[in-house]
């Protein structure tokens, strides 16, 4: 049998496209002489389709797409992602699905049984667990077919009560086929292909695993699909971040030399892949919304640089807009390093000086703020009349405003509402201070394009003279250190402490963290590229005590 991987980039609930993307891949795969063409999971309608799937004439476009494709399926079969009806009473209204479809017509459905409620899933709200698991026969081969999640369990031991890997393995299957919707993380590829390869080893089958591909408004995959030998080998991954499609001969995988499993990434290799994400994630997000034309506000700062530089690779220098923002308290070092950097990319630049509209509202404020010392709302007065003109240009001729915040700062609450954390899409908000320099130095790799002073220089947000980010923040190598063991290890102050992290200034860093929450839950959406992203999957109660977490021993 010819089993063809088919890692396509689909449209949530755009039903023509997803439905053309298949049935092209179906043809492409068929004239290579494919039996079988395997798709990522619920690729029909694309995943996450949320609660667009409580709609009753969402699912029966779903069904009329299947069906459609299903009359494409003749002379070859392929297996799709889909919602099914649950037809037997009981429980939710539908299943998470697999589609064999061959001959013209739906042959066998395949429900999934283990659904994630974890993280960015919530499966459990929208379809019922599968009870029963069976293999298919198609061309003399057993099919062992599985949705993404159902092949977890070796791993997550105790967190489901079936295995259903091992539940079909009774029925002596040929091989194992995974259609999936992964999402991205920078260090999840190394733990999910070593599942993809226990489940192999462990059955001794070949395991041929189909993975989305292309960013879905936060939630980014990254493709990456696979293929093992029955003793758990890497034979073959297909393309990181792009649509791809390869045609594999079952009986001559061991003619295929094996590739090592790849290891957590070092720094270098780190940074290239939340650029790749982000990259591919910014393009998406405009394609997918329709949107073309991109603005931003650029400081001379690291941020901004690095979100221009980005935004231009993904949509084109003729479709980003720079526009630089001097206020009372700006370098002139700032403004020519934004100018320079414009320069550099070929982007459209102009500069609107905010002196007016912070004198016009201090006036305003002026009789309320008398006889008070100035601080944090003067301060913030700069940063919602950049946002005020940003998104008057945004409105006005339709250029959606990019978020050029980071994670380290949206974390400790060391952002403005309705200022510097406006826009449309946040695209370094899951991105440590630490990593954006990481960024920086990958642009810069083979030439200057972010003037080295931006990057150089003590970061600021020049809201008052000589303001530097460490008048209120440790350095952010240690700031970035504490947040990785609160946000991604969920480790408790006592285990960062025992890290060598000041006991003082891990609380510190608690209580900005946990007062900062209702920040957060006004921010634009931000595209997922950590284990643990501050927007998408991570959900914390705004009024919720976290004394009991700032408690360190001995204190």
């Amino acid at each position: 049998m010819r089993i063809a991987l088919a890692q396509v980039n689909l449209h949530v609930g755009n039903f023509p496209h997803n439905r053309q993307v298949i049935l092209e891949a179906i043809d492409r795969a068929g004239s290579t002489g494919a039996d079988l063409v395997v798709f990522p999971e619920l690729s029909v309608c694309g995943y996450p389709s949320r609660d667009l799937l409580f709609s009753d004439a969402y699912i029966a476009a779903c069904l009329e797409t299947t069906t459609q494709i299903a009359k494409h399926c003749k002379g070859i079969a392929a297996i799709v992602g889909g919602p099914w009806p649950n037809k037997e009473g009981g429980g939710k209204k539908l299943y998470n699905a697999a589609f064999l479809l061959y001959d013209g017509k739906i042959q066998h459905v395949f429900r999934k049984g283990l659904l994630p409620t974890y993280d960015v899933f919530d499966e459990y709200r929208y379809f019922e667990s599968a009870d029963a698991f069976r293999t298919v026969t198609y061309q003399g081969l057993r099919l062992a077919v599985t949705v993404c999640e159902d092949i977890w369990n070796p791993r997550k031991s105790g967190m489901y009560a079936i295995d259903p890997p091992a539940l079909l393995s009774r029925e002596k299957p040929d091989l194992m086929i995974n259609i999936s919707a992964s999402p991205f993380a920078w260090d999840h590829l190394p733990g999910r292909l070593e599942i993809l390869s226990e489940n192999a080893r462990l059955h001794q089958l070949p395991l041929f695993a189909c993975n989305l591909v292309g960013g879905q408004t936060d939630l980014l995959f990254d493709g990456v699909s696979a293929v093992f030998d029955p003793q758990g080998n890497l034979m073959d991954t297909l393309a990181a971040f792009k649509e791809d499609l390869r045609v594999y001969d079952l009986d001559a995988l061991d003619q295929i030399p094996a590739k090592p499993l790849p290891h957590k990434p070092e720094k270098e290799k780190k940074w290239q892949l939340i650029w790749d994400a982000l990259d591919m994630g910014l393009r998406d997000y405009f394609r997918k919304t329709g949107t073309r034309k991109a603005i931003l506000g650029l400081s001379g700062g690291i941020d901004s640089a690095v979100t221009l530089v980005i935004a231009v690779n993904a949509l084109g220098p003729e479709n980003v807009w720079a526009v630089l923002l001097p206020g009372p308290h700006s370098t002139q070092h700032s403004i020519d390093d934004a100018v320079a950097l414009a320069e550099n990319l070929g982007v459209r630049h102009d500069l609107i000086s905010i002196n007016d509209t912070v004198s016009a509202l201090e006036n305003s404020l002026e009789p309320y703020f008398s006889g008070t010392d100035s601080g944090i709302a003067e301060e913030n007065l700069q940063a919602r009349a950049r946002s005020i003109i940003l998104m008057g240009l945004s409105n006005k001729f339709g250029h959606m405003l990019l978020n050029t915040s980071n994670k380290s700062e949206a974390a400790v609450g060391y952002s403005t509402l309705y200022g510097d954390m406006s826009g449309g899409l946040s695209v370094l908000g899951d991105v440590y201070k630490t990593d954006v320099y990481g960024l920086a130095a990958l642009i810069n790799k083979e030439k200057e394009i972010i003037p080295s002073n931006s990057i150089n220089k003590p970061p600021s947000a020049e809201l008052k003279p000589d303001q530097k980010d460490t008048d209120s923040l440790p350095p952010y190598d240690v700031l970035d250190g504490i947040l990785y063991r609160l946000l991604e290890e969920n480790k408790d102050a006592d285990a960062i402490v025992g890290d060598g992290y000041d006991a003082d200034l891990v609380k510190t860093i608690i209580r900005l963290l946990s007062q900062s929450e209702y920040k957060r839950y006004q921010t634009p959406p931000i595209l997922r590229v950590s284990p643990k992203c501050l927007g998408v999957g991570r959900q914390m109660p705004l009024e919720g005590d976290y004394r009991s977490i700032i408690h360190v021993r001995g204190k």
